[in-house]
């Protein structure tokens, strides 16, 4: 250390006295040759505007905890990145926690997926909380991300960390917050840990020089894998009529099934097996963790067929009649079927599954409590989801919650719902992210999977139908819903915010002043809702109800046909999403009309909110 910071005298800084600052401590603070020689180079070729990039801003808690690029700089993902969360993390449980026996006790749990450096990290945080005398469970294998929120439950844990970046590309990694109750962190807790990061940004020990070994000496860390897994699975089965799971026995239908180069399949193979299905067929090629993700580039199955080839082809050759998908780290699953008619497998999206599964839950509870009181049910959809559940709602006499956008929102509604006394039976997400019951406060593709197998069996053996059948007969029942979810690129955060502060001043620049109509005044808006400056032009009092973040950028527009369009920022990755939905009335039977009219509103509303060619985004490729 005294080394480089005698070589960093010896090299002419920038002159800007907060970044001079900040390049002194990273050279000061951070142990890894690595990362420490890529600030070095940075320093030595005067790349001001680089550094400032990766040192003036620090990566911050979004949609889903931290996620970046791994390389050095306190805005991406790497070991001094980690160490400063991991010492705010464990300061802010101390404050939340007093009671010094429930961190020698309770502890924490930490899991990772295959990627670089996943488990490097967790080792890394490990180390921080023993420092601090907290009992640690560190799982010893890759963990399926829905494991660590249900250890915690499981362990009554005082909070959890999985390492993870998900389906992102290959150079990016994350680090994924739960609280106590299981669920992801939301306020107050996120700002409160992030204060609690700043404060502790100085490494309190040389966490580097400590390796596996006299990691595992210490008798606060064991591994929760044998603790957890069957208990898991246990949970699984009770929420799965018996008879059920005895006709499973019987199912002829077979299921190909890719991890995406991620960690799924071991956790996916056990389900089935504990749910009394056959083996899946496995994707040779994706089954076994490889973090350079070889064969798909983006690991993200609810891309669609580009992102599926493999699978698709695995299917066709071996006659599969659905195809299973989980994303790398196994907390998201995608499902396409073989259609009869066109000898093509039908992917469904997110709101599809969304349909099936609501359907499936409440269809369940009905097997179990035939005389069930369903005012006491609840299901939660994000606000950028279908509509389906609420029209199931309004029929069938259950609750219906809308959160924000990400599972951390709908978890801890759902938390709230069941510590009322009420019984959550659904959650998803129009991203491929479903939660059946609370067992894991947070999507799980692993439990999905068995879920839609066991559904998939029932309607073929049972009722002989398919699951598009079921979707169409959903849809007659409550209404024909249809949407279209998709994106445009950009990573100049600039001309981002240009886009969203044009729409809400379109008027002259006067604030709160949106587009009025689309394809000159044939659509007109009726309602608009602004969830990031908190304007909704349909409450008395023109505040939105549902949280606000001025952080990212969210609108609403709602028109006067029905069709409700949403555009908002990724929190994730380099997108600008849309979502479009065209909610029909059960009378509505012309829905081929339905959806050609929700494809020209969603287009003309694309080219003239985002303008593409303008401001040179890039679209989604077609399918």
């Amino acid at each position: 250390m005294a080394q480089d910071l005698n070589e960093l005298k010896n090299m002419t800084l920038s002159g800007d006295a907060e970044l001079d600052d900040l390049i002194e401590k990273w050279v000061k603070w951070d142990r890894n040759p690595k990362t420490k020689k890529e600030i070095l180079k940075l320093i030595e070729a005067k790349d001001w505007g680089t550094l400032k990039l990766r040192l003036l801003k620090r990566i911050a808690f979004g949609t889903a905890g931290l996620r970046a690029e791994m390389r050095a700089g306190f805005d991406s993902m790497n070991d001094l990145v980690v160490v400063q969360t991991a010492q705010g993390l464990c300061a802010y449980l101390k404050e939340q926690y007093t009671d010094k026996s429930s961190w020698s006790e309770r502890g924490i749990v930490f899991g990772y997926d295959a990627r670089h450096n996943s488990k490097r990290f967790a080792e890394l945080s490990a180390l921080v909380f023993l420092k601090n005398n907290f009992r640690v469970y560190l799982f010893k294998r890759y963990a399926a991300t829905p494991f660590v929120p249900f250890a915690i439950k499981k362990l009554n844990c005082l909070a959890g960390v999985q390492v993870t970046a998900s389906h992102n590309p290959k150079k990016d990694n994350g680090y994924k917050v739960y609280w106590t109750n299981g669920a992801q962190i939301i306020s107050p807790h996120d700002s409160g840990i992030h204060k609690a990061i700043l404060k502790n940004l100085e490494p309190a020990e040389n966490y580097w020089a400590i390796d596996e070994a006299t990691l595992w000496s210490n008798a606060l860390l064991s591994d929760p894998y044998e603790q957890v897994e069957p208990a898991y699975y246990d949970a699984l089965l009770k929420t799965i009529p018996d008879s059920l799971l005895k006709a499973n026995a019987t199912c002829d239908l077979s299921f190909a099934y890719t991890a995406m180069h991620g960690i799924g399949y071991t956790y996916v193979s056990k389900a089935f097996e504990q749910v009394n299905m056959r083996p899946v067929v496995p994707v040779v090629q994706q089954v076994e963790p490889d973090p350079e993700f070889p064969t798909t580039p983006m690991p993200n199955p609810e891309e669609g067929k580009t992102s599926l080839d493999l699978a698709i082809k695995t299917a066709t050759d071996q006659k599969c009649n659905i195809i299973l998908a989980n994303d790398p780290d196994a907390d998201r699953l995608a499902v396409a079927e073989f259609d009869t008619s066109n000898k093509k497998y039908k992917l469904f999206n997110g709101n599809e599954l969304g349909a099936l599964l609501g359907w499936w839950a409440l269809e369940m509870h009905k097997m179990r409590h035939p005389n069930a009181d369903l005012s006491k049910c609840v299901m939660i959809a994000s606000t950028v989801s279908s509509k389906i559940l609420k029209s199931m709602a309004a029929n069938d006499g259950f609750i219906f919650c809308e959160t924000l956008t990400g599972f951390k929102w709908m978890a801890n509604k759902a938390i709230e719902k069941e510590l009322a006394g009420m019984t959550v039976l659904f959650a998803f997400e129009e991203a491929i992210g479903f939660m059946i019951s609370t067992n894991v406060p947070d999507k799980d593709g692993v439990s999905a999977a068995a879920h839609v197998a066991t559904m998939a069996r029932y309607l073929h053996h049972e009722k002989g139908m398919t699951l598009q059948q079921k979707l169409t007969e959903i849809y007659k029942i409550y209404g024909y819903h249809t949407s279209i979810c998709s994106y445009v690129t950009c990573s100049d955060q600039l001309m981002i915010q240009q886009i969203f502060n044009r729409l809400r001043t379109f008027n002259n620049g006067q604030a709160n002043t949106y587009p009025r109509s689309i394809l000159n005044g044939k659509y007109e808006i009726e309602h608009v809702r602004d969830l990031t400056t908190g304007y909704d032009s349909s409450a008395a009092d023109k505040r939105a109800i549902l949280p606000v973040s001025s952080s990212s950028q969210m609108i609403t527009f709602t028109f006067k046909n029905g069709v409700v369009i949403t555009l908002r920022t990724s929190g994730t990755e380099p997108k600008m999403k849309y979502y479009a939905e065209m909610c029909g009335k059960p009378a509505d039977k012309g829905w081929d009309q339905l959806t050609q009219t929700l494809q020209d509103m969603e287009e003309a509303l694309v080219n003239e909110f985002y303008e593409p060619e303008k401001n040179q985004l890039q679209r989604k490729s077609a399918d």
